[in-house]
């Protein structure tokens, strides 16, 4: 399928192995251990390292429209992909955590999520038609590089070590998304929003949106969406121990589980919210998510409905990561996507942070489980309710219109 002189697959297959790349930092816990044994550092010390990468990749969205504006697409990505395997191949040569922190976190986190937000939001402005269908498959690619690297960086550290495992991460890394770059084109507003135009859609500047009721509302729902599969996955394994009885080697197969419906979350609820609805899809997910860490907290688990909770949180996880793109552009426009979904992704890097520190203030996994639940019932209700901004007064409108025309008068037509 072509638009003008533009394949808009190529686009498609760039974006792929941009995202591809980029989704490698979620292998992060496999260097954990290795760097404990190299530096007889803490564990709890070097796993702080993520939590920066993820915070700094959260922050970073704020800032990448902006410099889209100013560099354009192919060079902000190519950019970002050379800082960030920079950043990967410096961190073979650190000896202290500090520089560990500074290196793999901050800068890789920034670099990660700067070319994550930017090449996703233009790839959805290519296919205004189907939204949630193309996210899907951007954000799938992500969780794909995850997947695959894992097999790749473990082997790396077994063969080389851990300091030379960066050395090639990186350079692997860089050459990925700078090469993905090239097929990268930048959408120009005009032949990506003639649908919107058809439709008079609003495009929202981010301070307009900010205005609006329904921007707090999503961030409510993506925040919860993300602290109940963020924290999932990073204490999954301890889970499968603790409350199911499962041997550790049993229990480390859930990892593997996690990142295969991550994955199948993200492509298949993408597209089934562009026939259904975005928000009936996030409604159910988050129904799933309620229903599933109830049973992990109030009932006996066997070894199958341990397994089957976990595949579904980490299966509505995904979804809700790929949907929250289309949502914001359906709500405030393709315009400034980029922009307006780097506010509303903040509730990413929140949701990383705080599932941590709410199991650490409740002491334990059940009552935060709970905690999770009632949160995803309330934003349950908060999506059932929720329509994109001046839609209900456009219904309204429409109403008084057709009593108008009954009534033998002429429409009103003031547009609202």
């Amino acid at each position: 399928m072509k638009t003008g002189k533009t394949n808009r697959w190529l686009i498609v297959l760039g974006t792929i192995i941009v995202q591809m790349g980029l989704g490698t930092i979620y292998t992060w816990s496999l260097f954990n251990q290795p760097l404990v044994e190299k530096f007889n550092w803490q564990l709890s010390s070097v796993a702080i390292t993520f939590s920066i990468t993820s915070f700094a990749l959260a922050i970073s969205t704020l800032f990448a429209g902006r410099l889209q504006d100013k560099w354009g697409i192919r060079r902000l990505i190519g950019s970002a992909g050379i800082i960030l395997g920079i950043g990967l191949m410096l961190t073979s040569q650190i000896s202290s955590l500090w520089m560990l922190y500074i290196l793999a976190g901050a800068v890789v986190g920034f670099a990660d999520g700067t070319a994550y937000i930017t090449s996703l939001s233009n790839l959805i402005k290519w296919f205004p038609e189907r939204k949630g269908l193309i996210s899907g498959i951007s954000v799938g690619a992500y969780g794909t590089g995850s997947l695959l690297f894992k097999y790749i960086n473990g082997s790396l550290i077994q063969s080389a070590g851990v300091s030379q495992a960066f050395l090639y991460w990186g350079l692997i890394v860089m050459a990925m998304v700078v090469g993905g770059s090239f097929l990268v084109k930048e959408a120009k507003l005009e032949d990506s929003t003639h649908r919107a135009a058809e439709t008079k859609q609003k495009e929202y500047t981010v301070k307009e949106m900010l205005k609006t009721k329904e921007a707090y509302m999503l961030f409510i729902i993506f925040f919860t969406a993300c602290m109940s599969g963020l924290y999932l996955i990073g204490i999954v394994k301890d889970i499968g121990v603790s409350l199911a009885g499962l041997d550790v080697s049993t229990a480390a197969n859930a990892v593997a589980l996690v990142a295969i419906f991550n994955t199948c979350g993200r492509i298949i609820l993408g597209a089934l919210s562009d026939k259904v609805g975005r928000l009936k899809v996030v409604s159910g997910a988050l129904l799933v998510t309620a229903a599933a860490v109830t049973v992990l907290s109030f009932t006996h688990l066997s070894y199958g409905t341990f397994f089957a909770c976990v595949a579904g949180i980490a299966f509505c996880f995904g979804g809700n990561i790929t949907i929250f793109p289309a949502i914001v552009a359906d709500f405030f426009g393709l315009k400034n996507q980029s922009k307006n979904y780097g506010v509303i992704y903040q509730g990413f890097g929140f949701g990383a942070l705080f599932g941590s520190f709410i199991a650490a203030a409740l002491g334990g996994f059940v009552p935060t489980f709970t905690l999770i639940a009632v949160l995803n019932i309330i934003s349950l209700i908060i999506a059932m309710i929720l329509k994109a901004p001046g839609q209900g007064t456009a219904k309204r409108e429409k109403q008084r219109n057709n009593n108008r025309e009954l009534h033998g008068m002429r429409p009103n037509t003031r547009v609202s």
